[in-house]
């Protein structure tokens, strides 16, 4: 297990590099070599202390021993150069196994800066490994950190998403496993701890990897104890993996050694261009290829069934095509895979859909946040399973075990597990389980159109559903138009008539391009699929398509936008960077169409709904709580009546500061709220190193620096927690109640971002002195009571408001609902 030393080791390793190589993937390399280097060295001392010989550092390396570069008569510059040169020479030691000449092959030391390298190895000579597994948990965390390729189109698959995958395709000791693009070795190193557990006899309940890696504490580690030693030696042997980049090798080679490969296969390739290994077939293969084609495309070689220069297409099928004839694979790939139009993709389909699919797992757009918000999914091949299946299973993902924003915090409610079950028994048995994320489509309906597209919901959502009435496809009821697009600069301030776009209104124009009410479907960006009703006399843009009824006296408009209004359109929304809606998508969407005195009907009960929603709407849009103040009442300046203090914030370098039981607020958690929770924690050992300040339940907290509107807002904290030094703590003497202060600090919000606005430049934050001097109204504390009582009474009513939005917004979803007959 990592220990918070060795992790703080790291963050100063990064922390020293980082001015010389900003790029995450430079630093860590540089630290895989330091950290390999010292731990050769530590192997040599312990071979001494046994009474045996230095084995990595002897004969002509001996000069280059860990204790020579730090000796008193060495010098900085003459340690960089001892240093760059062993690092840069080290694949040429005869003395040392090749597994470590190839981690060293074309290792060099890419600045020149003595002093960096002199406290960058300070830090390395730090660490003291007397075993592989616990410079392999420093090596873990390391490549934690890592983040993104970007620029390559790779990003690392985070460890969740790499269990559940090896968890579906269940490989076994007598499998082959390939990962043809293995970056740093994850799926590898999962597929081998799985196989492990298979035959690891205290694993009685059958644990998977997935399962296993989510138990906080394992019930047990002794893995693989009933594989015998021969057993052990084919299932190493049974593994490769290939990369294009000499970097990744070496991380992968460092990784899979750390994890008990003592011989691994890890070999710099262009799977995509180079044919030396076209002829080596395998049982499975695990991956996460890059996305990203270079400018100009690939330049693949002559044997691919595809042809295409894109490098999704032909990594899937280079997969597909090296598969033993019982092989398996899971593959993620990019949205582009599963519905691009192009001619290549459509060939691909086509052909992983008559020989290899079994089932497709789309996966949450926010997968790989925070580094990309690409929307991925996964391929399930098996060559035997998909000649006896004559359905797809689908598989949709909405929860992954953690949200989807840029944190990625754990949640409950994980659909992973449901899903390695219910997919291995449409293995099993072909029975498509009865489950609301699964469900199966013939093959036959996926090829019907030619274009063989792979997105599950498609088929879903066209599927006959129990109305009452007859469904229509938009296509042959609507004319569908994207209008004549206008920029923002012509647009005028003072132009008669609205402009409606992808969101809404956007502007104004001195023309129109619309008399009447129209129903608008944003076709593209983040809102894609957004349903929106425009003004007569308005001028409708290009970013949202019409939906104008072809025959009025059949569709009415009011009813097709309440309709669409309450409808998942995400099956007619493609594009994975840049979403967008076309009118070959949205076309073959259906509708439920009554009669036309019923959709008046639903219309009339709708707007009587949406009237109630409106009014309270407005209700809670403009309430505020307000205190009329009487001149008689005292004005005092508030630290005459309060302390006002801030906080600190403990080293971020030092983890034994952080992630501990203490709540730790800061400025944008402060919006006129009551604080009952905080996002981050810090420890007791984090709160006594550092100005943060321990403040109580009642204390009123103010932001005092930040962008935008967050200076001047305040909060009641309803917990105890600590404080950062952008949060100033009000807490109120016997003069003042502290509920009263906070309905007056309200009022005066805006007043506060003029004073703070005027200020100007560096200087516009909030300081404590001009808190301090704040003016503020105190009448008697009865007075304040009664006004704090009127206020809440207030509040009530407005509470009443949101529930009553939330109760009609309900029955408007209902009433559609039994329109189609749910």
């Amino acid at each position: 297990m990592l220990d918070t030393q060795t992790k703080r080791r790291i963050d100063d390793c990064r922390d020293i590099l980082v001015g010389k190589l900003p790029d995450p993937k430079a630093q860590i390399e540089q630290i895989t070599i330091g950290l390999i280097y010292k731990f050769m060295d530590d192997m040599d001392k312990e071979a001494i202390d046994l009474g045996g010989a230095a084995k990595f550092f002897s004969g002509d390396y001996e000069k280059y021993a860990w204790d020579k570069l730090f000796d008193t008569k060495v010098t900085a510059s003459e340690m960089l150069r001892l240093y760059s040169d062993a690092i840069e020479s080290m694949e040429k030691n005869p003395n040392i196994p090749q597994l470590f000449r190839d981690i060293f092959n074309n290792a060099y030391l890419p600045y020149r800066d003595p002093e960096t390298l002199k406290l960058f190895l300070k830090t390395i000579g730090e660490f003291e490994y007397t075993h592989s597994e616990k410079l392999g948990d420093a090596f873990e965390y390391l490549l934690s950190v890592m983040g993104s390729q970007g620029d390559a189109g790779q990003f690392r698959t985070p460890r969740h998403i790499i269990d559940f995958l090896v968890a579906i395709i269940d490989p076994d000791k007598g499998d082959t496993v390939l990962d043809p693009a293995c970056g740093t070795a994850g799926f590898l190193i999962s597929a081998y701890k799985h196989i492990l557990l298979k035959h690891t006899k205290a694993n009685k309940e059958d644990l998977n990897i997935f399962e296993y890696n989510k138990l906080e504490k394992k019930p047990f580690n002794n893995l693989g104890d009933a594989l015998t030693p021969g057993d052990r030696k084919k299932l190493i042997q049974n593994f490769a993996g290939y990369d294009i980049s000499p970097d990744m090798v070496r991380l992968s080679l460092v990784n899979l050694y750390l994890h008990g490969f003592s011989d691994p296969h890890i070999i710099e390739y262009d799977t995509l261009s180079s044919e030396d290994r076209w002829n080596e077939n395998f049982d499975v293969v695990l991956a996460n290829p890059p996305f990203m084609s270079p400018k100009g495309g690939i330049r693949p070689h002559k044997k691919f069934t595809i042809a295409s220069n894109r490098s999704e297409v032909l990594f899937v099928d280079y997969i597909a095509e090296h598969l033993n004839p019982k092989g398996k694979a899971g593959i993620i790939v990019p949205e582009g895979v599963i519905f691009q139009s192009g001619t290549a993709y459509k060939h691909l389909r086509k052909l992983l859909l008559e020989n290899y699919l079994y089932a497709v797992v789309s996966l949450p757009a926010g997968v790989f946040n925070p580094y990309s918000g690409v929307k991925t999914s996964i391929l399930l091949m098996d060559k035997a399973i998909a000649k006896q299946r004559n359905e797809i299973l689908f598989v949709k993902i909405d929860n992954d075990g953690y949200n989807l924003g840029a944190q990625r915090t754990a949640v409950k409610g994980s659909q992973l597990e449901e899903a390695i079950a219910l997919t291995h028994e449409f293995v099993i048995s072909g029975e498509i389980p009865n489950s609301s994320i699964a469900h199966g489509v013939l093959r036959t309906e996926i090829a019907a159109n030619g274009d063989y597209n792979l997105s599950g919901e498609r088929y879903k959502a066209f599927e006959a559903i129990n109305s009452d009435f007859d469904l229509v496809k938009l296509g042959e009821v609507t004319k569908l138009y994207q209008p004549q697009t206008i920029s923002q600069k012509e647009m005028k301030d003072g132009g008669e008539y609205l402009v409606y776009g992808a969101n809404g209104i956007i502007g104004k124009y001195d023309q129109y391009n619309h008399e009447d009410r129209e129903v608008l479907i944003t076709c593209r960006g983040a809102t894609c699929g957004t349903i929106n009703m425009s003004t007569p006399y308005s001028w409708i843009t290009g970013n949202a398509m019409v939906a104008q009824p072809i025959e009025p006296d059949k569709l009415k408009k009011d009813y097709l936008f309440y309709v669409l209004q309450n409808s998942d359109l995400s099956p007619t929304i493609s594009g994975a960077a840049q979403p967008q809606i076309t009118r070959q998508g949205l076309s073959p969407f259906k509708i439920p169409l009554p009669p036309l005195s019923i959709q008046e009907e639903i219309v009339a009960e709708i707007e009587g709904y949406q009237k109630i929603i409106d009014g309270a709407k407005a209700v809670v849009a403009n309430y505020k709580p307000k205190i009329d103040i009487d001149p008689d009442w005292e004005m005092v300046e508030l630290q005459e009546v309060c302390t006002v203090t801030s906080g600190g914030t403990p080293d971020r370098k030092n983890s034994s500061y952080w992630n501990g039981d203490i709540p730790y607020i800061k400025t944008g958690e402060i919006y006129f709220n009551r604080i009952t929770e905080a996002k981050e924690f810090i420890t007791k050992e984090g709160l006594n190193n550092s100005s943060a300040r321990l403040i109580y339940p009642g204390t009123i907290l103010m932001a005092m620096y930040g962008q935008g509107v967050t200076r001047g807002r305040v909060a009641i904290l309803e917990i105890e927690a600590a404080i950062n030094q952008a949060v100033a703590a009000i807490s109120c003497g016997d003069k003042v109640n502290n509920e009263f202060l906070f309905y007056q600090l309200m009022g005066l919000y805006e007043h506060l971002r003029k004073i703070s606005d005027a200020r100007g430049g560096n200087q516009s934050n909030l300081s404590g002195k001009l808190i301090k001097e704040l003016k503020i109204n105190i009448p008697e504390i009865s007075t304040q009571l009664q006004i704090v009582e009127q206020i809440q009474k207030e509040q009530v009513l407005v509470k009443a408001n949101k529930r009553l939005i939330e109760i009609f917004e309900q029955k408007v979803k209902n009433k559609i609902a039994k329109v189609w007959g749910e």
